[in-house]
């Protein structure tokens, strides 16, 4: 059964991370200029949580919050819903569905090693799911 670890292992290394205590405007312009979709959240020891568009969108500028004076620990998204290097990567789809969250950062031994997108389990899958056809085509064909 795939896990985490294979989606890591065709990913860049590192997470980008901000800060609690940033603004959430300097946080929005990092997820502009990384051109992500979220940031884990760092206070001190570790992650707390995961900021998102979504969550600027949702709890920031519908509700009349400015950016420029708003930190991110206001905004984020916590407690942090976390997978481990060993989780399958069905697992991580089934989580994700079930929480309706699209980043699942990845914890080994409790140090920040990756993030898991709704997009990197997609295609995965998607993967799999094509050469598992091909190799039953070509049994049927007498390829194999």
């Amino acid at each position: 059964m795939p896990t985490v670890t294979q989606i890591l292992e065709s990913k860049a290394r590192g997470v980008k991370t901000v800060e609690a205590t940033m603004t959430v405007y300097a946080a929005v312009t990092l997820l502009s200029t990384y051109q992500i979709g979220a940031l884990v959240v760092v206070d001190g020891d570790g992650p707390v949580g995961i900021f998102s568009e979504r969550d600027y969108a949702r709890k920031g500028i519908i509700r009349g919050r400015e950016a420029h004076r708003t930190l991110v620990r206001d905004l984020m998204s916590s407690p942090l819903i976390t997978v481990t290097p060993d989780d399958s990567i069905e697992e991580c789809m089934q989580l994700m569905t079930a929480r309706r969250i699209r980043h699942l950062p990845v914890l080994d031994d409790g140090e920040l090693v990756g993030i898991v997108t709704i997009g990197d389990v997609v295609m995965h899958m998607i993967s799999r799911q094509k050469s598992t056809i091909e190799q039953l085509e070509g049994y049927i064909t007498g390829r194999f």
